[in-house]
Formats: structure tokens, C-alpha cells, sequence
């Protein structure tokens, strides 16, 4: 530091902001793109993935937790360094590459995921709906069968998230989801202690095995734990949209000339790039402190992630294996761990939890697939650019009614979302399928977006740049870990299509 804002430009907006609390109690209320990452993955991979694995293979599968947890972190980690350095998305970075293809791609891909990957998240919460009302009350829908019955409950969740979100009213949403997924955490310890896995069962996170059939299963954990690799343009997305560090200062910056101007349809990469040492030594502490706190944010929040996956798995072989675990009360099986352990008296309690993580998983993607969408566009096509912000506060009259702005293709995005993944669950009304056929396609694209998040934080963020530029390590260990990635998408690949077992 000890660098000031050259001579000529006004450093009093610099010198006026807030520096961020780094105290324990101040540095939750701040936490937001790290946790949505948690909360996003604390669903369907956590309450339907694990339990299904744990039931159908005891615990064979387990050593797939920690390839998933240790080698896609720098994957994550990586989008969003890029945001607190530069005060942009990734998918900006990938504006800058030939003829745009990676944003093309992302586009492409993420359509599909809106409808397929979504139809796999809303029927995780419809499932629990479903069982609470048919098989915990005995209710049901008069003229409706089991598979009608459970996409009737797909579309009112997912009806209830898109009002709920386009009306700007999340907080008290994420607020109440916060508390039950922590009842869930709890509950989940809880029968844990009561009845813990063999300390011989853990032997299995060090042997690779791929019993006859699993081969959809481990897809699904590489793909959906804790999240899958796409989630993490959409963390880069909500970490621009949250205003604070980098994001807050970008504009000010290139405004006062202490940063370059960005187009995406004429700027280079190297534009992106930010010379943090430009700033005054307050602003500098600024970015630091709101990095750091990111950081923060997301590590806690993978580790939690882990521990609960790992608790699920090894509650599945304790008390359900062997168990095919599937079919629409697929929720009445996983439940089986908490009455039989604790009791009916905390079946409630499970499904209240059940719910608000499978819910918030669903209620996180149907605003952050259409987020990403609406970003592709953005970079796409310049009369969408010209018209861009989804935040409402942000919006004037032309921006609210042209169909092509990206407020607009953003809640377009959101509808098509709602109605494709609501037709799927009608037509394979097989929750169990549906999650991990969802969970596999997240992971057959995660190794593209891996890279393009590695390459354009090595190629964009200075290296005299120490504090965002990744270290020695992280760059090496990225490498490695998209080598281990790839290479698993290549042994699924052989062994699916051409029976040739590596494993």
C-alpha cells in the first residue's frame, strides 16, 4: 500500500467508504454469494443423492465426497476471486474470447439446465410436499394420481418462487430458510450421535470402488457436490449484484480513469484487469477486507457442506442399506433414518428441514440460471447491453419494457424455467432419475467452466497483484484438479458406453 489516487481525481468518494467489520457476529450478516453456494447444494445432492448412495451401496461411494469437495474447490474459489478483483463477472471474462463461443456455450448449456436441472431440484421439494400430505396426513387431490399429485405440488413450489422473487421479497425467504436447513443440520447430528457409523466404514474415503450400477450415482455426487461448477457463474453474478468491494468501486474507477473501460464488444481481456495498488490506501483495505470476508463466506460453507453430505451418506448404510431407495415417496424412505433412529415424534422435524433445503435449492436456481442467462445476453448482443441491471432499484421505464433488455429476458428466462422443468416432472415422474440425471449434467460441464474460471483469473489479474492473483499452489493444484475431473468424465464415459471398467 501507501499509495494514493493520482493527482487530478477525487479521492474523497475512496475515502468515504465504510470499512466492513471483520468481528464473528458482523461477518454473518454479511455473508451472502458463499452461503447461496451452500444452500444451493444442501438439497437434492445432501437429502436425495447421499441417501440414495448410502442405501443402494453402503458405503462404497463415500470416497467420491472428498474427490468432489477437494478437487472442484479452486473451481469455485477462482469465479469468485476473479469478481472481488476486478468488479466484473467471469462471464464478462468470457465476452473477450474468440467469437464469444465460451459465452455461447454457457448460454446453451444453461438453457438446458434451467429445464432439465431444475425439473430435478423441484421434484426433490415436491417429493417432501408430496409425502408430508399423502403419506404423513393421509390427504390427497381428488382426481389426481401419484405422478399428476407430485407435479401439481412442482408447479405451486415453483410458482411460489418466481412471485416471491420477482416481487423483491427474498430476505425474509432466506431468512426462514436459514433457520429450518439449521434444524435440519442439528437433527442431523443429533441421530449421528445416536447411532454412529463403524469407524471401519470410513476406510471406504481412501478405496475406489464403482459397484455394478453406480455408475449415475457418482456422476451425480462429482456433479452436485456441493454444488455444481456452473453455480459458480451464478455466485460471480450475485457477488457483482451485492455492490461491495471491487463491485462497488469498478465504476467509480473507470469514471475517474484509475481502471479502463470495458465493452464487451470491443474489449480485450487485459481491459478487465484492475491495478488495485491505483487506489488510496483506505479503499485499498476496503477490497481487501470485502475479498476476505468472501472468502470466508464460501470456505465455511463448503466445509458444512461436506460434513452434513458425508453424515447423510453414512446415516443411509447404517440404517437403510441395503435399499433401492426410489419411486415418489422416495422422501419416506430417506426418513426412515430419523424414525427408526429418534423416533416418529421427529418426523416433523425432518421434513420441515427436508423441505426448506430442497426448497431453497430450487428457489436459488430459478434466479440464477435466468441471472446467467440474462448475462449472456448482456454479452452477446449489444442492444440487451444497453439495457442491462436486473436489480429493480436500478431499472427505468424503457429497461421494465423492452422485451430485450436484460431485466426482461431475465424474467423470460425465469417463466421458461418454471413451465419446462413443471412438463418434465409430469412426463418422468421419477424423483430419484430426475436428480440424478440432473446432477450428472452438471457434471459433465463442469470441466469447461472449470478451466475458463482458472485461465481468465491467471491471465487477467496481475501477478504483482498478490493478494487476488492465485498463488504458486492454488494454480497447480487447479491443474491438477481439473486433470482429475476430466479424467473422471473420461473412465464414466468408458465405462457407460463401451464397458470398459477402470474402476
Amino acid at each position: 500500500m501507501g499509495n494514493q489516487t493520482p493527482a487530478g481525481n477525487d479521492s474523497s468518494y475512496f475515502d468515504s467508504l465504510e470499512l466492513p467489520s471483520m468481528t464473528p457476529g458482523s461477518l454473518v450478516r454479511k455473508f451472502g454469494p458463499g452461503m447461496m453456494l451452500m444452500m444451493t447444494g444442501i438439497g437434492t445432492s445432501h437429502l436425495v443423492t447421499a441417501p440414495v448412495a448410502g442405501g443402494r451401496y453402503g458405503y462404497a461411494l463415500l470416497w467420491c465426497l472428498p474427490v468432489a469437495y477437494i478437487f472442484k474447490y479452486y473451481g469455485f474459489e477462482m469465479a469468485i476471486r476473479f469478481t472481488h478483483a476486478t468488479g466484473r463477472s467471469m462471464l464478462d471474462a468470457y465476452a473477450t474470447a474468440w467469437k464469444k463461443i465460451p459465452v455461447w456455450y454457457v448460454l446453451i448449456t444453461t438453457v438446458i439446465q434451467s429445464a432439465v436441472g431444475q425439473a430435478g431440484r423441484l421434484i426433490a421439494a415436491a417429493a417432501v410436499v408430496f409425502y408430508f400430505f399423502r403419506m404423513f396426513l393421509g390427504l390427497d387431490i381428488p382426481g389426481l394420481n401419484d405422478d399428476k399429485e407430485l407435479a401439481f405440488y412442482g408447479f405451486v413450489l415453483g410458482v411460489l418462487s418466481v412471485v416471491i422473487i420477482l416481487r423483491g421479497r427474498y430476505e425474509i425467504v432466506e431468512l426462514v430458510t436459514k433457520i429450518t436447513a439449521g434444524i435440519l443440520i442439528v437433527c442431523t447430528l443429533v441421530v449421528f450421535v445416536v447411532e454412529p457409523a463403524p469407524v471401519s466404514g470410513f476406510v471406504h474415503f481412501f478405496k475406489l470402488a464403482a459397484p455394478e450400477g453406480s455408475w449415475l450415482i457418482i456422476a451425480s455426487f462429482l456433479g452436485l457436490l456441493p454444488t455444481g461448477i456452473d453455480v459458480s457463474l451464478q455466485a460471480s453474478e450475485w457477488g457483482k449484484a451485492k455492490k461491495v468491494g471491487m463491485g462497488r468501486l469498478r465504476n467509480e474507477m473507470e469514471a475517474q480513469g484509475l481502471a479502463k473501460k470495458f465493452d464487451a464488444f470491443s474489449s480485450s481481456k487485459e481491459d478487465l484487469s484492475v491495478d488495485v495498488s491505483r487506489l488510496p490506501d483506505h479503499a485499498q483495505e476496503y477490497c481487501r477486507r470485502w475479498f476476505k470476508i468472501g472468502l470466508i463466506d464460501f470456505r465455511l460453507g463448503h466445509v458444512i457442506s461436506f460434513i452434513i453430505a458425508t453424515i447423510f451418506l453414512v446415516l443411509a448404510a447404517v440404517w437403510l442399506y441395503p435399499s433401492n431407495v426410489s419411486g415418489n415417496a422416495v422422501m419416506g424412505e430417506i426418513a426412515r433414518i430419523f424414525t427408526e433412529s429418534v423416533g416418529p415424534s421427529l418426523m416433523v422435524v425432518f421434513l420441515a428441514g427436508a423441505l426448506a433445503a430442497t426448497y431453497s435449492t430450487a428457489f436459488n436456481y430459478f434466479d440464477g440460471w435466468p441471472r446467467v442467462i440474462g448475462a449472456c445476453c448482456r454479452n452477446l448482443f449489444r442492444k440487451t447491453a444497453e439495457l442491462s441491471q436486473t436489480a429493480r432499484e436500478d431499472l427505468d421505464e424503457k429497461r421494465r419494457k423492452t422485451w430485450y433488455s436484460e431485466y426482461n429476458i431475465y424474467r423470460i428466462s425465469m417463466f421458461f424455467s418454471l413451465i419446462a422443468s413443471v412438463a418434465i416432472i409430469a412426463g418422468i415422474p421419477r424423483p430419484v432419475y430426475l436428480v440424478l440425471v440432473a446432477s450428472a449434467l452438471a457434471y459433465f460441464v463442469a470441466p469447461v467452466i472449470f478451466f475458463l474460471n482458472l485461465y481468465y483469473c491467471r491471465t487477467v489479474i496481475p501477478k504483482e497483484d498478490k493478494l487476488f492473483h492465485p498463488s504458486t499452489f492454488a494454480t497447480w493444484f487447479s491443474w491438477i484438479s481439473l486433470f482429475v475431473f476430466t479424467g473422471m468424465s473420461a473412465i464414466l464415459i468408458l465405462q457407460q458406453l463401451f464397458g470398459i471398467s477402470l474402476i
